[in-house]
């Protein structure tokens, strides 16, 4: 019996990612790598436990386990739906590489609000760098907050080795806000967008004063304030994307 004041947690499958998925012409899928290892060392996932994986399609498969081996398991997939939990508007971060761990914080928050993909850049007075290594452990951060969000897709992490790259990019937006510490007004309203946007942020250092002109006159984006107190650069990116997705209804 349930106590008075007390909620019952509700467990729900173990969710992994795949290779894509050819269901329903094969419906038997082997999970290994880094998913196995997880699986087996932390999840103790066994024979006959239900899971759910995910092949980045937007779909859900759910599967049961049929057998369990040192390097890797195996799946039957008994059943699909489409996932729900994913963003309805198209919402891009692009964020100014940041120090230490912070870069891969901006990535776990800006996934589970919901953005559908985060260009990482360098800036002229950004400090960090990011090799092959680097980028592959931001897109296992950005899968791993997709499991723990029960998002369906996982945001592509993508490195720009400047500016002007990473604003090159995303022409096809159809609101381009760019967050200026030094900007005096914001010139887009941020509370009445729709539509797909894209959220350029900069690293501790800020952005120059040709980079913030470069990006208004030769791209289009319009300069956002975010109050009046200077916030961290982690901060301003994830505060920015929490804004952006409720504004746009994402977050009913």
């Amino acid at each position: 019996m349930e106590r008075i004041g007390v909620r019952q947690k509700m467990s729900t499958p173990h969710r992994f990612f795949v290779s894509p998925v050819n269901y329903p012409e094969e419906s038997e899928v082997v999970i290994d790598g880094d998913e196995f290892v997880h699986a087996k060392t932390v999840l103790r996932v066994e024979e006959g436990s239900e899971i759910v994986l995910l092949d980045n399609s937007g779909n859900e498969y759910t599967a049961i386990v049929t057998s369990v081996g040192k390097r890797s398991f195996s799946a039957h997939i008994a059943a699909v739906n489409v996932g729900d939990k994913q963003a309805k508007t198209d919402v891009c971060l692009l964020c100014g590489a940041l120090k230490g761990d912070k870069t891969e914080l901006v990535v776990q928050k800006a996934t589970e609000l919901g953005v559908s993909s985060i260009g990482v850049f360098r800036s002229r007075y950004c400090s960090a760098y990011l090799n092959e290594n680097k980028i592959e452990r931001l897109n296992k951060v950005a899968r791993e907050a997709t499991k723990q969000c029960l998002r369906s897709v996982a945001p592509k992490v993508e490195y720009f080795e400047d500016l002007e790259s990473a604003l090159a990019s995303v022409q096809g937006y159809k609101n381009k806000l760019f967050a200026c510490e030094f900007a005096g007004r914001s010139d887009a309203d941020i509370t009445r967008i729709d539509g797909s946007a894209v959220i350029v942020v900069g690293s501790e250092g800020g952005f120059s004063d040709d980079e913030y002109k470069i990006a208004r006159e030769k791209y289009g984006f319009a300069g956002i304030t975010l109050g009046k107190r200077i916030l961290r650069a982690e901060t301003a990116a994830i505060s920015a994307c929490a804004i952006v997705m409720f504004c746009l209804g994402e977050m009913e």
